[in-house]
């Protein structure tokens, strides 16, 4: 299915007012309970459908459902491992803890003592800050890519991770989206964290001094204004933190580094100048993630995000979103993935090829709603894979 067919036809008017058609989802309960001891692994897999056979129903009690339906997996592994490397913080920067990398993930576990956070990035990232402000007082882990972040909470290494999805400058972060499927981990909240670009150098070296500025592809093209104002040479490198201690490590005199105050005072360098970005609404969404989903309640805001795939046809994808606004359910979020297995599938009219892709949602109703269960179920009815990622408290906070 191509990406395009998100967009309206032309020659098909949307209808001013919906009309709600009653779904056989919204009449009968489902209940599955699945056990696989296999590898010395278990999982379970429980959904629970509501008693309740109509959205309607709802206001018999007070608008909220009897039973949640949750989807997902816990794998537990019974490898034992090493003590974890990471516990000494200093500013020296040749002990500063090194990103947890795959090679590490064979001899290190979780003390239990603090609760663990994995992010992707070195000391002083954006990242890390999400993780502070999502978490308080807990212990970040650096991770040196993404694909390790997920299995370090997968092996017991981690407690928690917090990853990076979207931004309101650059988009989406596509591989996190991929992961999200290929790895079994909740999401289970989100924050959101201002991101607010600083021009680091060593000290003693004036902005006249500069000649270069290392930096994050994207962190560059924010600054793009500034940098080119100031005559720099852009060059980039994997992350906003990693250059500010590459500039500190070489004790580099004409070359500064864009990333955020905290990676100044991690790596002992200068700011030359705060809040170089050109927009100043530069905003980046982070999704909480754990071995075990939470239990969506319905006392506060939440949002549910699911992935889920289609046959190829008209209006299948209009048909799709129709479960949510005939519930008036409001969409936040909508994302296209190519399924990678196989992205091209011949067309039943052997016409030619066309893309399959899946489709991440995220919606603003908790899985403890009757309307949310209804709308998943009904979409079911004709999704060719459907999974809930989580069911999560919304992030209220300004920022």
């Amino acid at each position: 299915m191509a990406a395009a067919s998100v967009a309206r036809s032309a020659t098909t008017p949307f209808p001013l007012n919906v009309v709600s058609k009653p779904s056989q989802s919204d009449h009968f309960p489902k209940t599955a309970l699945n056990f696989d001891p296999r590898f010395k692994r278990c999982r379970i897999a429980l959904a629970l459908a509501s008693l309740r056979s109509d959205d309607n129903d709802r206001s018999s009690n007070g608008g909220h459902g009897h039973n949640h339906l949750i989807g997902g997996a816990l794998e537990l592994d019974s490898s034992a491992f090493d003590d974890f490397p990471y516990d000494v913080v200093s500013k020296d920067l040749h002990t500063l803890p090194r990103p947890l990398s795959s090679t590490h993930l064979s001899n290190s576990v979780s003390d239990g003592s603090r609760l663990r956070v994995a992010y992707q990035g070195v000391r002083g990232a954006y990242s890390e800050s999400a993780a502070e402000k999502a978490y308080p007082n807990c212990e970040a882990v650096p991770c040196e890519q993404f694909d390790t972040t997920f299995e370090a909470v997968e092996r017991w290494l981690v407690d928690r991770a917090v990853l990076p999805i979207e931004n309101s400058l650059g988009g989406s972060i596509h591989r996190n989206y991929d992961l999200l499927l290929r790895h079994r981990l909740h999401i289970v909240g989100e924050v959101k964290l201002a991101v607010r670009h600083c021009l680091l150098a060593n000290h003693g070296v004036e902005v006249e001094d500069l000649k270069r500025v290392l930096s994050h592809p994207q962190a560059l093209s924010q600054c793009e204004h500034t940098l080119t104002k100031l005559g720099l040479v852009r060059e980039a490198v994997d992350d906003t933190a990693g250059a500010a201690k590459h500039v500190a490590l070489h004790k580099l005199k004409d070359t500064g580094a864009v990333a955020g105050s905290a990676a100044a005072d991690i790596y002992g360098l200068t700011i030359l100048a705060q809040d170089i970005q050109d927009d100043c609404d530069n905003v980046t969404r982070f999704l909480m993630l754990a071995r075990e989903p939470i239990i969506p309640g319905t006392d506060r805001p939440f949002k549910t995000s699911i992935v889920f795939s289609l046959e190829e046809g008209p209006g299948v994808l209009f048909k799709a979103l129709a479960v949510f606004a005939l519930r008036q359910i409001n969409l936040t979020k909508i994302e296209s993935r190519p399924l990678r297995k196989q992205p091209l599938r011949a067309s039943d009219d052997n016409n030619g090829r066309y893309f399959d892709y899946l489709f991440y949602v995220d919606f603003e109703a908790s899985m403890a709603d009757q309307s949310a269960q209804n709308a998943l179920r009904h979409l079911k009815e004709f999704a060719t894979f459907l999974r809930v990622l989580g069911s999560y408290p919304m992030d209220r906070s300004m920022i």
